[in-house]
């Protein structure tokens, strides 16, 4: 099996970002697409060093307009197939019900949920094809399991479940693998912003994250992935 072509929305750290190094250690080229140019230039040149070809593109996955145009240039640089999709590109804020608003509420469905649908659909074509492709969306344990202050997170991440559920179903007659990874609490900035007392030390890494996503895209096909845990580290 040739290296994959690679794209991976919130790549420029984190959990995306560790995904994109993997993959780039085994000689893939992977576009990595993000709000934050500078921070995707850097992880564009570290996917070189690592042994991939890199391609940073800016996008905002809230709006339709800047997907379409990020998913086509990543097509471009990936010679027009994509055998592997991640939408990782997420935001985490813990509120109350009570304290809940409009705009945290759509925010979080915004990114977590309406984001994987446009990236998914602008990148149909290419995945279709492929010939090996293998969409992998990361939600979270809370797509499992309900958390205080986790109403508007749970319900995008529920609903990032479902959408990989009913997307296995409709795109199995194209031979296109979908898997829902499920990571617990992983130590990434995103808990730079998130009030509360966090042992991040026994937090996963998004590197454990990284190393079930390339398992699973290398496993047989007859496989069953179609939903990942990442086990918790000793």
């Amino acid at each position: 099996m040739t290296a994959p072509r690679v794209l991976v929305t919130g790549g420029g750290r984190g959990i995306g970002r560790a995904i994109a190094l993997r993959f780039a250690k085994e000689g893939s080229r992977v576009v990595v697409a993000a709000r934050s140019s500078p921070e995707l230039d850097a992880v564009a040149e570290e996917i070189e060093k690592a042994g991939g070809k890199g391609r940073a593109s800016q996008v905002d996955v809230r709006e339709h307009g800047s997907v379409e145009g990020a998913v086509w240039r990543a097509i471009e640089f990936l010679d027009g197939s994509i055998d592997v999709l991640v939408n990782n590109a997420g935001v985490f804020e813990i509120k109350p019900f009570e304290k809940l608003d409009v705009a945290t509420w759509k925010r979080n469905m915004e990114v977590n949920l309406d984001g994987p649908f446009y990236v998914t659909m602008e990148a149909l074509e290419a995945l279709q094809r492929s010939g090996q492709a293998h969409i992998f969306n990361i939600a979270s344990r809370a797509a499992k399991q309900g958390f205080p202050g986790n109403v508007a997170y749970c319900a995008s991440k529920y609903g990032l479940r479902g959408f990989s559920d009913a997307l296995r179903l409709d795109l199995a007659k194209d031979k296109i693998r979908v898997s829902t990874v499920y990571p617990g609490q992983t130590d990434t900035t995103i808990f730079d912003k998130v009030p509360g007392t966090w042992d991040r030390a026994k937090m996963n890494k998004p590197e454990d994250v990284a190393e079930v996503v390339w398992k699973a895209w290398k496993s047989p096909r007859d496989v069953n992935v179609d939903d990942l845990d990442v086990a918790p580290r000793a």
